[in-house]
C-alpha cells in the first residue's frame, strides 16, 4: 500500500503527526504539500493527490486541512474519488467498509493528534467488504456523469 498526503497551512501539524504515524506502520507515503504555514488554497493540494488515487499512481490519500470539508468538496470533484471527512473512529471503518473511500479527509481544528492517529489507523486497517456495498459504490460513480440542478 501506498498513501499520498496533502494539506493546506491548516492541516500541516497534524500533517506531520500522520507522517510519524506511518513511519510507525511502516507504510510508504508521499507528500504533495503544502509544507509552509502561510496561507495557501486547499484545491492546490486536493487536486494532485485526488487525481494520483483516480489514476492508480497511489492506493489511498489522506487530506487535511482546518476542517477538512473543502479538502473532501474539491477531492469529490475528481472522477472516482470517494473521499470522505472523517471525525471519529466508527466513520472511518464505515466510510472504508461500506462506501470503499479512497481518500480520507481530516481536520486539524476539528480532531486532535491522537484521535486523528487513532482514525487514520483504523481506516488504513479497514478493507471494503463489497457484495451489496459495491452495488452501491457502483450507483455513486454512475452519478459522475449526471448533471444534477
Amino acid at each position: 500500500m501506498r498513501v499520498l498526503l496533502g494539506s493546506d497551512h491548516g492541516g500541516l501539524r497534524l500533517k506531520q503527526e500522520i507522517k510519524d504515524l506511518l513511519d510507525e506502520m511502516k507504510i510508504p507515503y508521499d507528500d504533495v504539500g503544502c509544507d509552509c504555514d502561510t496561507s495557501v488554497d486547499y484545491p492546490d493540494y486536493a487536486r494532485p493527490v485526488a487525481e494520483k488515487v483516480a489514476r492508480g499512481e497511489v492506493d489511498l490519500g489522506i487530506l487535511i486541512c482546518g476542517t477538512g470539508i473543502g479538502m473532501s468538496i474539491a477531492a469529490n470533484k475528481v472522477k472516482g474519488i470517494r473521499c470522505a471527512v472523517v471525525s471519529d473512529e466508527f466513520s472511518a471503518r464505515m466510510s472504508r467498509e461500506h462506501n470503499n473511500a479512497n481518500i480520507l479527509a481530516l481536520g486539524e481544528r476539528v480532531v486532535g493528534p491522537d484521535l486523528a492517529r487513532s482514525i487514520v489507523r483504523v481506516w488504513l486497517t479497514s478493507e471494503f467488504q463489497g457484495d451489496r456495498h459495491a452495488r452501491r459504490v457502483q450507483k455513486i460513480h454512475d452519478l459522475e456523469g449526471c448533471q444534477i440542478s
